[in-house]
């Protein structure tokens, strides 16, 4: 019998399995698909001579997270590359807005985009300089933040204390209003908040993008040398060192409730695995809720709460092997791991409405990446391995663009939608589609074949607006790990502080097992909310 069960090895799950290995725990984690790593994975699927990432390549918050920098998995094989410069935003007339590895370089380039941006970006750079490390403690945390939020809410005062919290509570199209003169500034921070499933005039899409940025003007966006499976291997490697084992190809159907508490699990298989102590779920909220858990152990109101649960928007990718380096027409993107392709902050808004209104867009915004300029073992010299991806609604009514893409995802609509985004590479680097070697089409549903909690690509575990973070996270009176059956912990990006590869859900679930914390709602909500009183109070 193992004194826990982990049901997922996605990070979130890795990440709980070790630290209850730490712990001395006996730990089995077992994972539906036949190898492990969630949306953290590799493979050569486009071409052979070619590493391709199935889902996450850059890892900010895999080297800004205090939860992952403290497994310390450079002892466990992980090695991290960067690209020259961190990300670009290229404009159709051929400048480009660079978050380069030195914030005065960076400073340097936003300056030659409008006066004044150059000390503006510095500015929010100090401010960051001044709150980081509190403010990871806050987000990475368990919630609610007592003691960070503490040291944190000291810090916010001496740093303008409710002139600051509404900045962050900012739009990010405001942000970048008020803070610059051109648009690099604006456009790093709009197409980093666009990350999540925000948009530019999204209350609290500021923090997002802020966020973002800032964590990697100071640690950079780094890849995995050899591939986003390495991640995943370090975190296996130094599970198993600790005695935990991962079991794949081993399907969890339901988690055995009796005397209503968690005593393990059962598999596909019909085997039945009991935990001693702990049952963790690095599985989406809709999976655990009604599913591996059934209703008649729940709360009827979370069964209520979870029929408004809000998923965050589908994914659409593509991977290509290119014969050479992406021929942009601004030098500077060369230089850049990621890449964001939108003509500007209209066009950000533009985007967002259609998928608002259920329209696949018209003129998709690509977050892109060049793998090989990142991680020179990617791909054959002289080659490019290289991946984008947009947004579209979950629930599609109907096709901004031509081609009368109907959200059914067969071939003709897959392909029509990759050639839309060819086209938007295109306008910024005449050429591209003449060095395609072979390309990969990753369609909405496809994510969840690759990853039961990736439904239609929502790479985030359910929406990032504030009405589903904190105590709202994944429903209102939550924000912890602990669910209504003791026991048993969310352990996903369903719970806070959400998606992202920086282990925190799973981390969270393993300090609370580790407590023997009972079920939610014993000593969740009052606390959160008197703590959150007290930091917005600046007490």
């Amino acid at each position: 019998m193992s004194d826990a069960v982990v049901i997922g090895s996605g990070p979130n799950g890795l990440v709980a399995a070790n630290m209850l290995a730490d712990a001395g725990w006996a730990v089995d984690v077992l994972e539906a698909q036949p190898e492990p790593g969630g949306g953290v994975r590799s493979d050569r699927g486009v071409h052979p001579d070619f590493v391709s990432d199935v889902c996450s390549a850059f890892y900010p918050l895999g080297v800004g997270s205090p939860v992952m920098r403290a497994l310390d998995l450079e002892r466990h094989g992980l090695r991290w590359r960067h690209a020259p410069a961190v990300m670009a935003h290229p404009f159709p007339d051929g400048r480009c807005a660079v978050l380069e590895r030195d914030v005065e370089r960076t400073a340097e380039g936003l300056e030659r985009l409008g006066p004044g941006d150059g000390e503006a970006w510095t500015r929010l750079y100090r401010r960051w300089e001044d709150l980081g490390d509190d403010l990871a403690g806050v987000l990475f945390g368990p919630f609610p933040p007592v003691r960070a939020g503490a040291s944190l809410a000291a810090k916010v005062r001496a740093a303008g204390g409710l002139r600051l919290l509404r900045m962050l509570l900012l739009p990010v199209r405001r942000l970048g209003e008020e803070e610059f003169t051109g648009p690099g500034g604006p456009l790093l921070l709009g197409g980093s908040a666009l990350h999540a499933d925000l948009f530019p005039e999204s209350t609290g899409s500021a923090m997002f993008g802020w966020l973002l940025t800032m964590v990697g003007q100071q640690y950079g966006w780094p890849v995995p040398e050899g591939g986003a499976g390495e991640l995943t291997g370090a975190l296996v490697r130094r599970l198993e060192a600790r005695g935990g084992r991962v079991h794949c190809g081993t399907p969890v159907t339901s988690v055995i409730v009796h005397g209503g508490r968690a005593l393990g699990v059962r598999t596909a298989s019909g085997e039945s695995i009991r935990a001693a102590k702990a049952v963790l779920a690095d599985v989406s909220a809709p999976a655990l809720y009604g599913g591996l858990v059934g209703w008649e152990h729940l709360p009827s109101a979370l069964r209520a709460d979870m029929r408004r649960f809000t998923w965050d928007l589908a994914t659409f990718k593509v991977d290509w092997a290119l014969s050479g380096p992406i021929p942009w027409s601004s030098p500077d993107a060369a230089r850049a791991g990621t890449v964001h392709l939108a003509s500007g902050m209209n066009a950000l808004t533009d985007y967002s409405a259609q998928i608002a209104t259920g329209k696949v867009p018209a003129d998709p915004f690509l977050l892109l990446g060049q793998m090989t300029t990142a991680d020179p073992a990617r791909s054959p010299s002289g080659t490019e391995s290289v991946w984008a991806y947009t947004h579209v609604p979950q629930k599609i009514t109907g096709d901004a663009g031509p081609d009368g893409i109907t959200g059914s995802w067969d071939a003709r609509d897959q392909n029509a939608m990759a050639d839309r985004l060819e086209t938007v590479i295109e306008r910024y680097a005449p050429g591209f589609r003449e060095r395609v070697i072979d390309r990969r089409i990753l369609a909405p549903p496809m994510f969840q074949r690759h990853n039961a909690n990736l439904v239609n690509g929502a790479l985030n575990g359910g929406t990032s607006g504030p009405h589903q973070q904190l105590i709202f996270r994944p429903v209102p009176g939550a924000g912890r790990p602990e669910t209504p059956v003791p026991g048993l912990y969310l352990a996903s990006a369903s719970a806070h502080p959400g998606g992202g590869v920086h282990g925190a859900c799973g981390a969270n679930a393993a300090r609370a097992a580790l407590r023997g914390d009972g079920p939610l709602g014993r000593h969740v909500v009052r606390p959160a909310m008197s703590a959150l009183q007290r930091l917005l109070a600046g007490e």
